[in-house]
């Protein structure tokens, strides 16, 4: 079903803001200090401006964290991963990190971002812009010829990226054949790290994602977010790194993790059921992650399991160690230990697991401002993580009660979800304007089913549907 371009003028983002008590501004001494940061160690750089590295972000990123080169060797691959050097730039204790300690993460709406960091900084002066040299950490990453790590390390260096490309460019390169040398093999690794996952485990959930965009004539929508090959390849190159972090810092026991539990085993069944009710064969013995990864994305069947298979990945956090390692030290749905060290522009905790990274591998003493913040780092994130969820949501539902105002009455196409389950509504997807909503009456799950829009309030971001129509 085509997605009709259903559009909401005047959209008033800021009434989130004000919501949610968002300031983009900073402190007048947060601000002298970006404006005057300097390279702590740039006397201890190696000089890496040799490396043709490019960088891969949305269209019109300014906030670049991360450059890379990946090549074929005789004996398999070696990807070089810099990663801005956040860490060499702010001053500990200072007032623009007592600032981003309050922050946690950079927030993203439709209308702009609020930055972990000033932009002076996070767009300017520490991004891994083109042309530009940068202070970074320098991710060095041996990989056998099934793109398996065989040995890492990481080090302070002067880099230069050369270009930067969008997710959509590097796709559309890759299909005609015209890659930039320092990508020529990110397909091929891409895809081995990608099977490599569903042979460990790995569960990756492809529902469709939601995003409010804004057309030439000032007005939003709710569209599908596009999602190509690209976007995977370079995703396994984050994860890969941050799973060498990881196993870095269990064996030095210090550190920061983020971890997931196993799936509780009547979550397990109950997806198991599900599939089984909409017809999709679970073989004796075989992985969720495999059946999922196995699926017909355009299959109604699929969306209704994908939207039942979040049940598997709960109970997602932090967890800083320091001379113990925890009891849960994985991340379930990598299937394996995993860090985040690779967006520290963006997230305040990738600052100093790097610190702890780039210290045990020059088998030095890791500085006590990032040590003496492990301990703290888990509730920070955990906040800032659920802030980030509900402005996304916020601003999701505040735009789909508003591209649906005056329509009440109307009868849609929608798939269904999920059924009726106790005090629960059902859960209805409507392609033709990209909503998810509850849906009153008892539609069975993974139908197809015409529902009527009953209930629009765009001041409680609130849209329903019910069925029968």
């Amino acid at each position: 079903m085509p997605l009709s371009r259903i559009v909401a003028r005047g959209i008033d983002f800021a009434s989130i803001r004000a919501e949610f008590d968002l300031n983009d501004e900073f402190t007048t001494e947060a601000m002298q200090e970006a404006d005057s940061a300097t390279d702590r160690y740039a006397k201890e750089r190696e000089d890496r401006t040799d490396l043709a590295l490019v960088t891969i972000d949305p269209p019109g990123s300014k906030d670049l964290d991360q450059a890379l080169h990946i090549a074929r060797t005789d004996t398999g691959y070696v990807l070089h991963y810099a990663i801005a050097d956040v860490g060499a730039v702010v001053e500990p204790g200072g007032a623009l990190d007592r600032e981003t300690r309050k922050r946690g993460q950079t927030l993203y709406l439709p209308d702009g971002s609020i930055p972990l960091h000033p932009r002076e900084l996070s767009e300017g002066s520490a991004s891994l812009l083109p042309d530009q040299t940068r202070p970074a950490a320098l991710w060095h990453i041996e990989l056998d010829v099934n793109a398996e790590p065989v040995s890492w390390s990481v080090t302070r260096a002067l880099v230069r990226s050369v270009a930067r490309f969008d997710y959509a460019t590097v796709q559309s390169d890759a299909d005609s054949g015209r890659l930039h040398p320092s990508l020529t093999a990110l397909p091929e690794f891409g895809k081995r790290r990608m099977a490599a996952a569903i042979t460990r485990g790995a569960i990756e959930l492809k529902l469709p994602e939601q995003e409010v965009v804004e057309d030439a004539n000032s007005t939003w929508r709710v569209a599908a977010a596009v999602r190509t090959e690209a976007d995977d390849w370079n995703a396994e190159v984050s994860l890969l790194t941050g799973m060498c972090a990881a196993s870095m810092m269990i064996e030095a026991k210090v550190g920061l993790l983020r971890t997931l539990p196993p799936a509780e085993p009547g979550a397990l069944a109950d997806l198991r059921k599900t599939a089984l009710a909409l017809g999709i064969a679970w073989p004796d013995g075989a992985a969720a992650g495999e059946i999922l990864a196995g699926l017909d994305p355009n299959d109604t069947a699929t969306l209704a399991l994908m939207s039942e298979a979040p049940k598997l990945l709960r109970g997602a956090d932090y967890a800083a160690f320091d001379g113990t390692v925890p009891e849960l030290f994985e991340h379930s749905a990598i299937a394996a230990p995993y860090a985040h060290v690779t967006a520290p522009l963006r997230r305040l905790s990738d600052r100093f697991t790097t610190e702890v990274c780039l210290a045990i591998s020059a088998d030095s003493e890791i500085p006590a401002w990032a040590r003496e913040a492990l301990p703290t780092l888990p509730d920070l994130m955990s906040g800032s993580d659920s802030l980030s969820n509900k402005v996304d949501r916020a601003c999701i539902d505040r735009t789909e009660a508003t591209m649906l105002e005056g329509r009440v009455g109307e009868v849609f196409e929608a798939t269904i979800l999920r059924s009726r389950e106790n005090k629960r509504a059902a859960e209805v997807f409507v392609s033709s304007v990209m909503t998810i909503a509850k849906c009153a009456g008892d539609p069975k799950e993974g139908e197809h089913a015409k529902v009527r829009l009953t209930t629009v309030d765009v001041d409680e971001r609130k849209v329903e549907f019910t069925f029968p129509a």
